[in-house]
């Protein structure tokens, strides 16, 4: 399926990098496939059970070892059966509500800097964390870069997404995790951290597509 960039011709901000013409519920095409391949990556290990999850996780001695692999492979290992569908009922809802309003190039910068802002904030802002496990942290952050990029074109539900994300994020680090999740070990940080590195992905490309446009 091709895919068509537009240009809304009416004064108001500027839109987002690439944003292609969204389907009907954002499952469909090339889009939907991506959603398909990140649900398969999210339980693809789970029929490898605990072994996995000791050899793939963010676990801070083992990093300290040489273990670099797990700064990635953390975020694709869940706890068990249900904590990975809760991620994935979590992106399923994230992609129907955000899919379409970045690039699939823009989103893999977004997931990629929500990585490495995760990875980095563990390791030096949180070194009491030994170890994490879990897609959520990259979840906050395509929460907090697809809820910007709709509240940047004064879209109302996306606005009220965003400011839901920063009260979830403030009750986290003042309260721990909600009750919604309290029968997991979940590490708040790396929601925040995750958040953060989508945020300032989303206004890196934000500035470059600005600067690109002419005069």
């Amino acid at each position: 399926m091709g895919m068509t960039v537009i240009r809304d011709p009416s004064p108001g901000p500027a839109p987002d990098a690439t944003r292609s013409v969204p389907p009907a519920t954002g499952l469909q095409g090339r889009v939907g496939l991506w959603l398909l391949i990140l649900l398969a990556a999210t339980g693809s290990l789970l029929p490898f059970g605990d072994s996995a999850l000791q050899a793939l996780r963010y676990e801070r001695e083992a990093l300290q070892a040489g273990q670099l692999w797990r700064l990635a492979s953390a975020h694709f290992v869940h706890l068990n059966g249900m904590h990975a569908a809760g991620d994935a009922l979590a992106l399923v809802l994230l992609w129907l509500l955000f899919a379409t309003v970045l690039s699939p190039r823009s989103w893999l910068v977004v997931l990629l800097s929500s990585m490495v802002a995760i990875d980095a904030g563990l390791w030096w802002l949180s070194p009491t964390v030994q170890w994490y496990a879990g897609l959520s942290g990259l979840l906050h952050g395509a929460w907090a870069a697809g809820s910007a990029a709709g509240s940047a074109r004064r879209e109302p539900v996306a606005l009220l997404l965003l400011v839901a994300l920063v009260l979830k994020l403030a009750w986290e680090q003042l309260h721990g995790a909600s009750l919604l999740v309290a029968s997991f070990p979940v590490v708040v940080d790396a929601h925040l951290y995750g958040a953060i590195g989508g945020l300032l992905a989303w206004r890196l490309l934000r500035a470059r597509q600005r600067a690109s446009e002419p005069l």
